[in-house]
């Protein structure tokens, strides 16, 4: 299988790596300053194994590519540029080309389903880091990560088994999952702090207030009736972190996003959905439509990452 990463970011660029270096084919799309260095230079990869340059192949548009059916599409955009993607890859790719959503959330996958039939979720935990062009670590030893795969609705099958055993034999803890998004519906809970990091700083993640944005969701899946499968406690102790020579992982998604620059955040994913499916069930969700609200202010004042002090978003509410 040939594997395309649409995205080449803190996950896309780190997946691709890690496939390309165990031997798989693979090719990355790229935009802007970021594909242009990989073109010229060649992915920077740093892990705690070392900095290496990979000369990945790499495009800018997937219309540069011959899409064939038998290859594997792995959205790694953020879950805001999902569409314009899905717009622009459905009339180039094969009807019946397995199409991955690895990203946060999970309406990705329902955006999907609307133009492919072969949809696969990913439920990512890695700690990627993507802040200049040309240039990816990740802080995860070799099968230090966690990225489980499988069919969406629900089931596997070969390439959830093949996407799986290839990852696990480029180092990164994978299973053909047979009920993904119930997984995908536990990462989300872990997400729903993103935006408080991202506005007051790494130890806001786990400030009272992104508690309360996950007890919210608890209550909207119930009412919901969804059945979240929470981060199982090994998976914890097998996902760790490791040292990456001459650089520190500054923060989760949001944050880098932010300090990228970047014009949208991933909030109306993560927190919208909770703040969503309240309303569609009656559920009051004030601390997430806040939080949702302050990635529309980080993104319109220009705030830098951590300028906003946690006391002041507690106040908000």
């Amino acid at each position: 299988m040939r594997y395309i990463f649409y995205g080449a970011g803190a996950i896309g660029g780190t997946l691709g790596a890690r496939l390309f270096e165990a031997g798989r084919e693979v090719v990355l799309i790229a935009r802007g300053e970021h594909g242009r260095a990989i073109a010229a230079h060649g992915l920077r990869f740093g892990t705690p194994e070392g900095w290496r340059t990979l000369r990945i192949p790499v495009v800018a548009h997937p219309g540069e590519l011959t899409l064939a059916p038998d290859d594997v599409v792995v959205l790694a955009m953020k879950s805001q540029d999902t569409e314009d993607a899905l717009v622009t890859l459905a009339p180039l790719a094969p009807p019946e080309i397995a199409v991955v959503n690895a990203q946060n959330g999970v309406e990705n996958e329902r955006r999907t389903l609307r133009r492919f039939a072969n949809v696969h979720g990913m439920c990512v935990f890695m700690a990627g880091v993507y802040l200049e062009p040309g240039v990816v670590h990740q802080h995860n030893p070799r099968h230090g990560a966690i990225c489980d795969v499988g069919r969406v609705p629900h089931g596997t099958d070969r390439v959830d088994e093949l996407l799986a055993a290839d990852l696990e034999a480029a180092g990164v803890r994978s299973s053909a999952y047979e009920n993904v998004m119930a997984r995908k519906y536990g990462k989300l809970l872990t997400n729903l702090g993103n935006v408080v990091e991202a506005a007051s700083g790494a130890g806001a993640y786990r400030s009272d207030l992104s508690e309360r944005a996950r007890a919210e969701a608890v209550a909207v899946y119930a009412a919901a009736g969804i059945r979240p499968e929470r981060f199982p406690d090994n998976l914890r102790v097998a996902m760790h972190m490791g040292e990456v020579e001459g650089v520190e992982r500054p923060g989760g998604s949001t944050f880098q996003s932010l300090a990228r620059g970047a014009v949208t955040l991933e909030a109306d994913d993560l927190n919208g959905e909770i703040v969503l499916l309240g309303r569609l069930h009656g559920i009051a969700t004030p601390v997430n439509a806040m939080l949702q609200r302050l990635a529309l202010r980080l993104i319109t004042e220009k705030r830098p990452p951590g300028s906003i002090p946690i006391a002041e978003l507690e106040a908000a509410v």
